[in-house]
């Protein structure tokens, strides 16, 4: 409490540093582990189906019908409602397109507010480090206004200049390692998405042949179909 006004500063904007780190913690672990459970959960019943149309559905009930999976889904069905009278390779290939947008997208969402945690990682050690310096700095003050290097004199400064280094550390190390753990978590959720975004192309391949076949319901107008034929 007897510290120097700016050491005071330093340490505040270290503590606030550190809840913002745990605060990112809670809620993006919170937020990643909801989504990894529903984009599997997904996946699983991507699997399991013949058909788009089938895996849509089951999909639909409950607690999948909302996620980045379900907006890949929807971004199939309306590619293939949109392309009447073009060829199947040209739908796989906007599907593809549109897929990969939207898993970027998805995993921009997921990441939003871990840059953060980077920036105090980095940037905490020398905040700290800073304070350490003006600690010591007092210190030298005090010993030449007092002219004397008795310990009641040197040691408020120096103890104000290892606290200040001690909170730089204590902000930065746990932000480093949850900032290195939600990035490969970040990479497993995005290959999440990649994986459903596979599914779904290849229903959508499948079901486009069974059309051309006639052994399957239409997945575009039979317009289109006849137009590839031709």
């Amino acid at each position: 409490m007897q510290a120097d006004i700016i050491v005071k500063a330093v340490m505040i904007g270290l503590a606030f540093a550190s809840l913002v780190t745990w605060t990112i913690w809670l809620a993006r672990g919170l937020d990643l582990a909801a989504s990894r459970r529903r984009a599997q959960s997904c996946l699983r019943k991507l699997e399991r189906a013949d058909t788009l149309a089938a895996a849509r559905a089951e999909i639909s009930e409950g607690w999948t019908g909302k996620g980045p999976v379900s907006d890949l889904m929807e971004a199939a069905e309306n590619e293939c409602r949109r392309s009447n009278d073009l060829s199947s390779e040209g739908i796989k290939e906007r599907l593809a397109i549109a897929l990969s947008r939207i898993e970027a997208k998805s995993g921009r969402d997921i990441a939003r507010g871990t840059g953060l945690l980077a920036t105090i990682g980095a940037t905490a050690p020398f905040v700290g480090l800073f304070g350490t310096v003006w600690g010591i700095m007092n210190s030298f003050i005090g010993i030449s206004h007092s002219k004397t290097t008795n310990l009641a004199v040197v040691a408020p400064g120096i103890a104000e200049a290892l606290l200040a280094t001690a909170l730089g550390l204590v902000a930065a190390i746990p932000a480093v390692i949850i900032y290195n753990v939600f990035a490969r978590a970040f990479s497993s959720y995005r290959a999440l998405l990649s994986d459903a975004s596979g599914e779904i192309i290849q229903h959508i391949s499948r079901d486009l042949e069974r059309q051309e076949r006639g052994l399957g319901p239409s997945v575009v107008p039979l317009s289109r179909g006849r137009s590839a034929a031709e």
